[in-house]
């Protein structure tokens, strides 16, 4: 069938992952560092990314392609959306091409279960470790540090809980990005035991 769907211009594209981000039907994902539409069966032709692109590198187009399919968008939805496996710290290997300009997301285990939408906001396009230094009994800091001085890690977002004993968990990555040696952009949120996001730093 010939309907409208979205188009994205690679050599325009910076991959940031604004679009993937606006894309409530999951169609783009972020590839070798550029947004793909991946699923043209989830493109309802809407276009919620186009305001998002800051560098105009997505337009309409209308071509042959399958129907949109909303039944496997809700399918894919209630699925969850993780990119990788295993997730938790200890076990995630040192060197991996899913690492590849990817951004990270470094979450304390109680996260994903006291906000509901974190596969939507956080884990969506990212790639996911978990972790509890009070509970694991363990420090993460040179597991941390091997991860994102051996790979090609864009930016890394820091997802843990109001309670105190996830600030241990954000001393071990903050000293670990210190110790790689490397300057990687990080975002901190902090989220209430009621699920709701208190502050971003």
């Amino acid at each position: 069938m010939k309907r409208q769907i979205i188009c994205i211009d690679e050599n325009k594209c910076v991959g940031c992952g604004l679009c993937a981000k606006a894309c409530h039907e999951g169609a783009i994902d972020i590839v070798n560092g550029k947004a793909k539409l991946m699923r043209e069966n989830f493109c309802d032709g809407f276009g919620d990314c186009l305001p998002a692109c800051p560098v105009n590198a997505i337009s309409f187009i209308e071509k042959e392609t399958v129907a949109y399919d909303e039944e496997a968008v809700k399918e894919a939805k209630r699925r969850g959306i993780l990119s990788n496996w295993p997730i938790q710290i200890k076990l995630a290997p040192l060197v991996s091409e899913v690492y590849k300009n990817a951004s990270l997301l470094v979450v304390a285990d109680c996260c994903g279960f006291a906000y509901k939408n974190i596969h939507e906001e956080f884990i969506k396009n990212r790639v996911t470790l978990i972790g509890c230094s009070k509970l694991d009994a363990t420090d993460y800091r040179e597991k941390l540090k091997e991860i994102i001085r051996n790979n090609d890690i864009k930016d890394i977002t820091l997802l843990i809980m109001e309670v105190p004993c996830c600030g241990g968990l954000k001393r071990m990555l903050y000293k670990a990005i210190e110790d790689s040696g490397k300057e990687i952009n990080i975002e901190t949120i902090t989220i209430s035991i009621n699920g709701k996001i208190l502050n971003r730093e």
